[in-house]
Order: structure tokens, then sequence, then C-alpha cells
């Protein structure tokens, strides 16, 4: 895993295709600007979880 500090505006770069951009940063909180193609799915990691908990549960 890359830790990276970056300030609104600045922004890095995952394979030449997929933009990662820091849009906003208050206090703790922090908003992210992700560009990529469509076929790349792009999904918030609290819904990942949910889903592999109901797959354990199963």
């Amino acid at each position: 895993m890359l830790v990276l500090g970056r300030k609104p505006g600045e922004y890095i770069m995952i394979d030449n295709n997929i933009m990662v951009k820091v849009v906003k940063s208050d206090e703790g909180h922090l908003r992210l600007a992700i560009d990529a193609p469509k076929h790349i799915s792009i999904v918030r990691g609290e819904l990942v979880d949910e889903k592999l908990a109901q797959q354990q549960k199963q």
C-alpha cells in the first residue's frame, strides 16, 4: 500500500488512465474526485465490506 499526502487541487495517476484528485479537505473530512474509464468499477469501501459480510453469512 502506498500512502501519500496531497493538498486540494493535487492528484495522483494510476496506470496513466485513472486520476484521483483531492477536491476538498476540511478538519478530518476529505473529498476525492476519481476519473477512470467506464469499464473500471469504483465502489465505496463500506459497500464492499457489507457485501463480503453478507456472503460470509450464507
